[in-house]
């Protein structure tokens, strides 16, 4: 491998990157102080850290997202744009089997040839170790194959659909399982406390990556933490639905299993939190924290919702892209600071390597951009954001993409190839299409996305020839 030379900064930070699934950005309350959710450890991560208000999942489903995180590059760029196990287009699906198209072709594992951030911080003599959701490919793909010293839980599945699924036995082939009942995000987050610990005895640098099953479904959590949110509901408004296409979509926070599985999300990242400070480390690690894709609001239960955001996972919309994200980097960031600049997955990989003391590797971290100049207060100098999600999924979501640039987002629905167009920066909740009344915004902003599909070599959806009526 080429590029691991260090740079003029001989500090080596630590790397402690949580990642949460299927969490949406109004269910933190350091973003969301209207929340029915309580998430007091990530809300202090906060208040020492930088929260960023226009961060964005590079895709509105997970493992794009997760791949771009390990590889710094757009999922069109890797053809890694459905969830890894969505049916391809040459099978039969219900997906679309009424559609008017068939989903692009996409790969369904982690390419080998990509350099991860775990792999060249391995290299530069970090310990690197891996929990939780994986989700990245089949066994010959997983996390000790690309780069994970330590692997607690990362297989192909997207979620815990083993044993007894959120609690012990776990019928995971790569967790033990605990005492029957044990509950899966406490033994993840005390699995990497105790790496942490390790880790700074023994003096070297680390990464410890904890990558959440939660709070993705199945939906359950532990009854005590149930009952507390079902006696809390009784003083919220009752459920409002609204719909997005054919589904209806859930307008009201008030899902007590929901809000106990976010609780038990945020307490375990409370034991990580506790023990760099009991390590003594704390002050030389960066803590970054994100999540994969928007709430789920749509489908599945339908436990969040996400306003003033719209729809949810499954959709090019905010509710499917934005997240809650926070990072703290002693030394940088300032306590309590807010950024507004648009950031996606895709820069963790630059500024993670920053933090190390690595010299960057524009050709593989090729779409993203280090955020040690935000983190600073400085603009990124960027010109735009690219979202490419050729595929129906079961939110109810259609093949599209979306750019950003500035303030406007410009969606195209595959479909039927309209456009839609909004100024975010006034309305967030994307009511008022603008693109019938700015035919030259829609214009350039088309034009930049179709070069940008051309220049990645995006993988488009083509004609369903085997619909049925």
């Amino acid at each position: 491998m080429s590029g691991c030379a260090q740079n003029a900064s001989d500090r080596q930070f630590n790397i402690v990157f949580i990642l949460a699934d299927d969490l949406g950005a109004m269910d933190v309350g350091a973003f969301n102080s209207e929340t029915f959710y309580e998430t007091a450890n990530l809300d202090n991560l906060a208040e020492t850290g930088m929260r960023f208000t226009n961060a964005y999942a590079a895709s509105p489903v997970c493992s794009p997202t997760r791949a771009s995180i390990m590889t710094g590059k757009n999922p069109g760029r890797l053809q890694t744009t459905d969830w890894f196990g969505a049916p391809q287009p040459d099978t039969e699906s219900e997906y679309w089997l009424t559609k008017p198209l068939l989903p692009a072709r996409y790969l369904e594992s982690l390419p080998h040839e990509e350099l991860t951030v775990a792999e060249i911080l391995k290299e530069a003599g970090y310990q690197t170790f891996f929990a939780g959701k994986w989700h990245l490919g089949h066994e010959g793909s997983y996390p000790e194959d690309h780069g994970f010293d330590i692997n607690k839980g990362g297989f192909e599945r997207g979620g815990p659909y083993g044993g007894d699924r959120y609690f012990s036995p776990y019928g995971n082939p790569r967790l033990d399982d605990g005492p029957n009942g044990e509950h899966l995000p406490e033994r993840l987050g005390r699995e990497t406390a105790k790496f942490i610990k390790q880790a700074a005895a023994d003096g070297s640098p680390f990464l410890a990556y904890l990558s959440f099953y939660s709070v993705h479904t199945p939906l359950m959590t532990r009854p005590d933490l149930e009952q507390k949110y079902a006696v809390k509901s009784e003083s919220v408004p009752e459920t409002v639905w609204g719909t997005e296409g054919e589904r209806k979509v859930r307008l009201v926070q008030n899902h007590a299993i929901y809000a106990g599985m976010v609780e038990a999300m945020d307490s375990a990242v409370g034991d990580v939190l506790q023990a760099l400070d009991e390590s003594g480390v704390a002050d030389e690690t960066l803590v970054i924290f994100m999540s994969d894709n928007g709430g789920l609001s749509t489908s599945e239960g339908h436990p969040t919702s996400n306003l003033p955001y719209r729809a949810g996972k499954g959709w090019l919309y905010e509710g499917g892209i934005r997240e809650p994200m926070i990072i703290r980097w002693p030394g940088v960031t300032d306590a309590g600071s807010r950024s507004d600049e648009p950031v996606v997955s895709m820069d963790f990989y630059p500024t993670i390597l920053e933090a190390a003391g690595l010299e960057t590797l524009p050709q593989q971290h090729v779409d993203g951009l280090s955020l040690l100049p935000a983190l600073k207060g400085e603009s990124l100098g960027r010109e735009a954001l690219f979202f490419h999600y050729p595929h129906y999924g079961n939110q109810g979501g259609s093949p599209g993409s979306a750019v950003r640039m500035g303030d406007y987002k410009l969606i195209r629905f595959f479909e039927d190839g309209r456009e839609e167009l909004y100024r975010l920066s006034d309305d967030a909740s994307e009511g008022i299409d603008l693109a019938a009344s700015s035919p030259d915004r829609v214009r350039d902003m088309s034009s930049l996305l179709t070069e940008w599909h051309k220049s990645v070599g995006a993988q488009l959806p083509t004609v369903n020839t085997r619909a049925m009526n």
